[in-house]
């Protein structure tokens, strides 16, 4: 019985290396954009994803990944940037996180849809955008997105994504309210609108300069208090940048 539950608790983990920002961050990020929204595009935001939450959206689209209906959205995730430009022969054939944010934004604004297939495509984009703010979405092209460098944190080994994804965002031991609101406290109006001036190019050429953090690891590969210690802020400048995009994009499609 141990040694089937151990091994259940490794598939598991495995499984959920690949996701962005794991649940806690998704949840956050949704968290801090609804906080932004005026009060009419917010109930006409709920309204298209009811019941679930705003933050509670954001994850379906890594749950989804289990149903075999939606096998053509596994590359929807992530892309390929050498410099910060967008190359279309770099990326993968079923499409990509930046070309798919741009055709489903496109198609929301339209309008017209079927209310079941608008909040598919509306939950969606909520993950998208918020994946493509995660540094390692967008990808070397080299590593599958630091998911085959071998880390060992805090002990254990895992990958740099998973570091990522959720190892240090998880490791604070906050809820994504608590971490919501303390990052919240820092938006200003300059800092919104820095970044919402700030075109999707832009968003690439940050993942890309933030690079030489993300994989600055001692050559042993174990990371753990200072590696978090000097990477932290980089996460949460990521996590605030996600949320005043979202809110941006929410109030262009509904506002």
């Amino acid at each position: 019985m141990k040694k089937i539950l151990t091994t259940s608790v490794f598939v598991f983990l495995v499984a959920t290396q690949s996701f962005a920002w794991g649940q806690l961050g998704h949840y956050l990020i949704g968290y801090m954009a609804e906080k932004q929204l005026k009060k009419s595009v917010r109930k006409k935001v709920e309204k298209v994803l009811y019941p679930m939450s705003i933050g509670r959206s954001g994850t379906w689209m890594d749950e989804i990944k289990s149903d075999d209906a939606f096998d053509y959205a596994n590359s929807w995730h992530y892309m390929t940037s050498k410099n910060g430009e967008y190359d279309d022969s770099l990326q993968e054939k079923g499409g990509n996180v930046y070309a798919e944010i741009n055709r489903i934004k496109g198609e929301l604004k339209e309008g017209n849809l079927a209310p079941e297939k608008e909040a598919e495509l509306l939950k969606m984009l909520i993950h998208m955008v918020e994946d493509i703010h995660q540094p390692l979405h967008v990808g070397t092209g080299e590593d599958r997105g630091g998911n085959d460098v071998k880390v060992e944190y805090f002990g254990r080994a895992t990958n740099l994504h998973s570091v990522w994804d959720s190892g240090m965002i998880d490791g604070k031991s906050m809820s994504y309210t608590e971490i919501g609101d303390e990052l919240y406290r820092r938006l200003n109006k300059d800092l919104i609108a820095g970044y919402r001036a700030g075109s999707m190019q832009d968003w690439l050429a940050e993942a890309v300069a933030a690079r030489p953090a993300v994989y600055n690891l001692p050559e042993n590969k174990k990371i753990s208090y200072e590696y978090g210690y000097v990477n932290m802020p980089l996460v949460e400048e990521r996590l605030i940048a996600a949320s005043v995009r979202l809110a941006q994009i929410f109030e262009e499609i509904y506002g």
